[in-house]
Parts: structure tokens; sequence; C-alpha cells
């Protein structure tokens, strides 16, 4: 919905504006000209309360009609239904086109909308107009600390100071500040990269083996030894080499953890928006059973920092979608609100069936991303599934068969799957697309009846294998199959899961309870050594006992 009127100054009040400092000068020219013609360019805002707006875009000529004219002055404003990280990406673009935004409140900003596309950097520099290196070299400011970024803000510094200090540690950022803002004349950035460049790659703080280094020209220690120059030990002057080491420890760590986790990422400065933690509990918890069923979940995993200060350290136990959490978090305050809201009469009266299904609804609410290894396994096994099905109930097949040509499906038929059968069965070999049609009808009509009789079951069998996931899950469906008669937990599909993925099956099925103690000794090891493990639990019956994730019941 988007709706053009003009509204009350003093029925608006400010949004999740992503500028936080409005240059004074700059506001002065600002409200002249709203004296002089008014307010021309139409705010965003999007409703709130009754007859109260939040605004989006806009604020500066907001502020300035405000102090000139009052809070009944009449603005014109654009009004659109907006969630919050809609109106934050809105905010962003807008205050980016208008420029004069400080170059902080857009990594701020970039940072939240990189959230949004799950830390798909290319798509979150497409929705913002901007080059990918624009929106890197923001997202880099993310790292200064809140001195270096009110600094920018300001304008004290400049946007290459600011992105220069960035790649030092936040420790020492306001230090470095303190002097450089301390000079008579400020350094250009040329000038203050090379200070910089001496400090910067500490080989003390470096996460890789540094035995090389020992002996390497580049090492400042050596080179104050052979020029004695005032530059202080310990530091790398050849930030190619350094960031080439680093990058190589980072990655294998990122790589060691593969086993363990659906998704491992090496997160850099401006990143912060796009991972959580996952926890069952308190204001950003998404409920205990919500948390054990996201540990299968393709977004679930683990972060190696690339922030300096924070190299090389691992954070586990993450969520990697901040727009589904949020969902689950709020799914999880409405359920516990909805559970101490005092009864009414009518729910009185429902009685115990209002509470069965509270608790049938909280329990469906437990719903995870499944990665696409495991819906491809998935989808094969329903396909062999029904096939079986089909070919031993001559009356399910023949209710099939009419249904997929009713519906348009029989297209999905495969001739080439049914040729192949026919020269089996008729000790023949045919090759598919050679036979004209009244050829193939002459070799069937030599088959017996036992032979037609196989064939006329494989017609609806070989739709099995080309009709559409949605088609195929509402064939399941309405057959009633159950999976647990033709499928258990094996290796192949355990080898399809990280280990994250496997406790949280485990636990799903009971086979976690039923190993008691052993399990975590188990989840210890290496992951082939683990899944033998768990193949082989004699106080465990294996049969019956479908994970979420193999059910068609849950689509």
């Amino acid at each position: 919905m988007q709706l053009q009127a003009s509204i009350k100054v003093g029925s608006i009040f400010p949004g999740r504006n992503p500028r936080s400092y409005f240059d004074p000068s700059e506001m002065a020219e600002l409200e002249e000209s709203v004296k002089s013609k008014g307010v021309l360019q139409a705010i965003l805002l999007r409703p709130r309360d009754v007859g109260r707006y939040e605004i989006v875009a806009g604020e500066r000529r907001w502020r300035a009609a405000k102090k000139v004219f009052g809070d009944d002055y009449e603005i014109p404003a654009l009004i659109r239904d907006l969630d919050d990280g809609e109106a934050d990406e809105a905010a962003l673009i807008e205050n980016v086109q208008r420029a004069n935004m400080s170059p902080t409140e857009e990594a701020e900003a970039a940072a939240k909308i990189l959230g949004r596309c799950q830390g798909d950097r290319d798509e979150a520099a497409r929705r913002l107009g901007w080059s990918r290196s624009t929106l890197d070299k923001r997202l880099a400011l993310m790292n200064c600390s809140e001195k270096v970024r009110k600094a920018l803000s300001e304008r004290r510094i400049q946007l290459g100071h600011a992105e220069l200090l960035a790649v030092v540690t936040r420790e020492r950022q306001d230090a470095v500040l303190e002097r450089l803002l301390s000079q008579s004349v400020l350094p250009t950035v040329v000038q203050f990269r090379g200070q910089l460049e001496q400090i910067s790659r500490s080989l003390g703080s470096a996460i890789f083996d540094k035995g090389e280094c020992a002996g390497c020209q580049h090492n400042s220690g050596n080179q104050q030894a052979l020029f004695g120059e005032a530059i202080s030990a310990g530091h790398c002057t050849h930030g190619a080499c350094y960031d080439a080491k680093t990058e190589a420890v980072l990655e294998a760590k990122r790589v060691s953890l593969s086993d363990d986790y659906p998704t491992t990422r090496i997160v850099r400065p401006g990143e912060n928006f796009t991972l959580l933690r996952l926890v069952a509990d308190g204001d950003t918890g998404v409920g205990e059973e919500q948390a054990k069923a996201c540990r299968a979940c393709k977004n679930f995993g683990a972060a190696v920092s690339g922030v300096p200060g924070k190299l090389g350290n691992v954070y586990p136990d993450l969520c990697f979608d901040a727009a589904c959490n949020a969902k689950k978090v709020a799914l999880r305050i409405k359920a516990e609100k909805d559970k101490h809201k005092p009864e009414t009469e009518s729910a009185k009266e429902a009685g115990k069936k209002s509470g069965a299904a509270t608790k049938q609804a909280a329990k469906a609410e437990a719903k995870v991303q499944d990665s696409q290894k495991v819906r491809d396994y998935r989808l094969e096994v329903w396909r062999k599934t029904l096939r079986r099905e089909l070919m031993v109930d001559r009356e399910k097949n023949l209710t099939v068969l009419i249904a997929l040509s009713l519906s348009g499906n029989a297209r999905h038929i495969s001739d080439s799957k049914l040729t192949k059968a026919l020269g089996s069965l008729m000790g023949q070999e045919y090759a598919s697309f050679s036979l004209k049609t009244d050829e193939a009808a002459r070799v069937v009509s030599m088959a017996d009846e036992a032979i037609r009789d196989k064939m006329l079951m494989g017609l609806a069998a070989s739709a099995a294998d080309g009709v559409e996931e949605k088609t195929l899950v509402q064939l399941l469906k309405y057959l009633e199959i159950d999976i647990a008669r033709h499928w258990k937990l094996c290796e192949d599909f355990l080898k399809l899961l990280t280990k994250s993925e496997i406790e949280a099956v485990c636990d799903e099925i009971g086979l976690k309870s039923s190993m008691g103690g052993a399990f975590a000794k188990a989840m210890s090891g290496k992951k082939d050594e683990l899944i033998k493990l768990l193949l082989k639990v004699g106080s465990f019956t294996y049969e019956g006992k479908v994970p979420r994730s193999m059910r068609y019941s849950a689509e």
C-alpha cells in the first residue's frame, strides 16, 4: 500500500534513521530554503499507531519544517506499509542517493541490509546501487571504534583516514586517533598510511607460524638492525605476505569446522548483522524445541573471526539467517504471551481441547531449512517408496494413473523406462524413441497377459520419477504411505549430515538418550567413526524411527 498525503508535522516522529549526525550549517541552509519555499519533496512515512506516523526517509526536511513552521504545518508525504527491514533499506537508499550522509552512517545501515541478504555481499550491493568495492569499504568501517566513527561523521578526519584505522585493533585506534588530531596540520591519507604501516601488522599478534619471519628482510626488527632507522621491532612491512598467511590460517580453521556444522564462514568487519548466537532462552531465545531443531538447519553453523583484534577466534552455535531467527523469537514470545492470557468463558468452555491445540501448535513451530543434499536424498527416497507401493497395489496404481491423466501429469510417464522394461520382460532390446506407434502396438500384442499387466502397472510407477515434488507429496499423503516401512536410519543418510545435524536427528528419534553418556564420547570423535557407532546401538530399535527431515508430512 502507498498513499500520497499531507500530514501534520506534530503527527510524525523520527524512526530508524541511519543518519545520526546533522551538520549545523547544512541544516541552517535547509531551514532557509524551507522558510522561503516550503517542503517540496515528499518524505517517506510508515503508519504506526492510529493517526501517528514514523519517518522512514526525510528526517532533515521534517526537522526543518518543524523548526520553521511548527507542529501544525502539513508536510507532503508518501505513506507506505513497511516492516523494520524494509524501512531500514528504504532509509539507507534514500539517504545515500541524496548524498551528504556520513560513511559511518552508511556502513551501519549497510551492515543491516547485508544481514537481510544472509551475508550475500553481491546482493546487498545490488540493492543499494553500489559497486561491490564500495560496499566492502563501507563494511570495513564497522571495525572502527566509536571515537573514530564520530570523528568521521563530524568531518574531523577524512574517509581514507578511517579506512586505514579500521585495520588497526580497536584497542589502539583511539590512541592513534588522538595523536592524529593533535597534529597542527592533519596528515594526508598517503602520509598517514606510511605511519600506520609501521604498526598495523604486528608479528606478536600474528596467528600464523612465524618461523619464516625470523630472517625475513620485511621484518622491521631486521630492518632496524640493517639501516638503524627508528622502527619498533616486531612488525611486518610486507602487507601482501602477512595478509596471505593470515588468510590461509583462517581458511584452514573454517574447513576444520565443516564436518561439525552445515555452515562455516570467515566473518569480516560489518557482518555483525549476518549472524546471531542461537539460544533457547532470554530476550533473543527461540524456545527449547526450536533451538534443538535449529541444529539441523542449513543456516546453523560456526564463524571464524576475520576482524582485527579477534583474528582466528572461533564462535560456535550460530544462526546465519537473521530474518528467520527474528521470526522464531517472535513466535516464542507470542506463544508465551498466549500461554499466560487469562481464560475467557469461551476458552474455559473449550477446556482441554484448547490446551491440546496449543501444544500441537507449539510443536508445529519447530521448523528448519534442510540442506540441499538432504532435500535431494529424501526426494529420491520418496520416489522409490511411491514406485514400490504402486507396483504391489493394483487398486492404488489404477487410481494414481487416472489421477495423473486428469491433472495433466501423464506427461511424466517415461517412455524410455517403459521401453527398457518391456525389452527386459520380452527378452529383447528396444532403443528408446525407435518404435513407431504401430510397431509398439505389435510388440505389445505379442506379449502375454502377465507382461502386459506389469507394463500397465509400470505406467504410474514410472511417473513417480518425473512429477514435481509438490505433486509427489500430494500422492504420498493421499495414499497414506508410511515411510517407516521403506526406510530407516542408514549410513548414506548420515554421511550427508554434519555432526550438529547428526546430533539433532539422534536427539529427535531418541537415539541420543538411548546411548546415554556414550553419545557425548562418540560425538567427540571423527564423523566416520561416529556414524559406525550410531548404527550399531544394541539397545535401540531403528525400525519405525523416521526424523522430521525425511517425513513428507513436514512439507
